[in-house]
């Protein structure tokens, strides 16, 4: 029998292995973005990629595109954080790790724009990481993993729905000028790695929510 849609038995641990596996290829493809943008300027592909992403803003796309882009800031994300806090009780339960992760976002996106140094296509500030990108992925990355317990189809619908506002936010900051597409896809791997770290914390058995006190073994003689 199943309550609001959460699956008894189907908690954060059943997926602890596979986000161990996601965060390390997040950080993986992190710092070799990272290196990356140092040491060489943006390829030829990516300047097409990014000419041809800056076609979509225009018309009824440009209106849509800035639309999207509110979703990698605190207008979206603050007002969503509180929604989530009320509708999971798992997010309640541990609530501090989830707003760590998120208030760790802008923090590190700005630490390495400072520290890689790489400007944006038309501008002189910094752009590497895409701090929307990096926002959007670490809210909507932990509204994935706060899915997990949900039943199968209500579990599907929030992570497609979720991956599709990151991919759109990335997107968009490409296509409105404000970044390289290696800045956007940065900052998707910086969130998703903030928001696995908080996903294994939140998820390790010492934190188990309702958890009863193991038992002491027996003496032995």
């Amino acid at each position: 029998m199943t309550t609001a849609g959460v699956v008894p038995g189907k908690g954060m641990n059943q997926v602890a292995s596979r986000s161990g596996l996601i965060l390390a290829v997040s950080a993986l493809i992190f710092f070799a973005l990272a290196v990356i943008a140092l040491v060489i300027p943006p390829t030829a592909t990516e300047v097409a990629l990014r000419e041809w992403l800056l076609r979509l803003d225009g018309g009824i796309g440009a209106g849509l595109l800035r639309g999207i882009d509110n979703a990698g800031t605190w207008r979206v994300i603050l007002p969503g954080t509180l929604l989530l806090f009320a509708l999971s009780p798992r997010a309640r339960a541990r609530w501090w790790i989830w707003a760590v992760a998120l208030l760790a976002a802008p923090l590190a996106e700005t630490f390495f724009k400072t520290a890689i140094g790489r400007h944006r296509p038309e501008d002189i500030t910094m752009g590497f990481p895409s701090g929307h990108a990096t926002a959007a992925a670490a809210f909507f990355g932990s509204v994935m993993y706060l899915a997990a317990p949900r039943s199968d189809r209500l579990r599907r619908a929030v992570q497609i729905l979720a991956a599709t506002c990151i991919a759109l936010v990335a997107t968009g900051r490409v296509a409105l000028g404000a970044h390289w597409p290696t800045d956007a896809l940065a900052g998707i791997a910086l969130g998703t790695l903030l928001a696995s770290t908080a996903y294994l914390v939140a998820a390790s058995p010492d934190r188990a929510v309702g958890a009863p006190p193991k038992a002491a073994a027996p003496p032995t003689l």
